[in-house]
């Protein structure tokens, strides 16, 4: 199992905290904003670029999505196709979920919005279900945040984190 550096998984629980660096749906939607109407029809990096910090720095979609101007709508359901925390650190995960601690286990937590005083209860609990959430080696970090979710679900105090 490949074992990642505490500073590298802080980088990493940094960067995930950070959804204007993820490749989601614009909040808004796809043509919200005056960025987007700026750089309609193009595409590559630089369009992209120039459409969000056009967007980011003068508000407007902010302001689309709340007058519903702009293109903008807060209705749509925003995507993410990037690869997950958890999978970008399953084996350390498995391990700390094994032991009942760790950095893994807390960045999981955290990128599931736990507060700090019901991350003890979230270790436990994925801790007593391990081979729940492991049932082999080829699980998938989808299925292992699916059992994740159920098992909260189930549980009278980490219920109110269930997506």
């Amino acid at each position: 199992m490949k074992k990642i550096q505490v500073s590298k998984l802080a980088g990493i629980v940094a960067l995930s905290a950070l959804p204007s660096l993820g490749f989601a749906e614009a909040p808004g939607g796809p043509d919200c904003g005056w960025g987007n109407m700026l750089f309609e029809g193009n595409s590559g990096l630089g369009p992209h670029l120039g459409a969000s910090l056009t967007n980011g720095t003068s508000g407007n979609a902010t302001f689309g999505m709340s007058s519903g101007t702009n293109g903008c709508s807060p209705n749509g359901t925003l995507t993410y196709s990037g690869t997950s925390l958890l999978a970008q650190v399953m084996d350390e995960f498995s391990e700390d979920v094994a032991r009942g601690e760790g950095d893994a286990l807390n960045a999981v937590a955290l990128t599931l919005g736990i507060e700090v005083q019901d991350r003890a209860s979230f270790a436990r609990l994925a801790h007593d279900n391990f081979s729940t959430l492991f049932p082999s080696e080829e699980v998938t970090a989808s299925e292992v945040m699916a059992s994740i979710q159920q098992l909260m679900k189930n549980d009278a105090q980490l219920s109110k984190y269930a997506a």
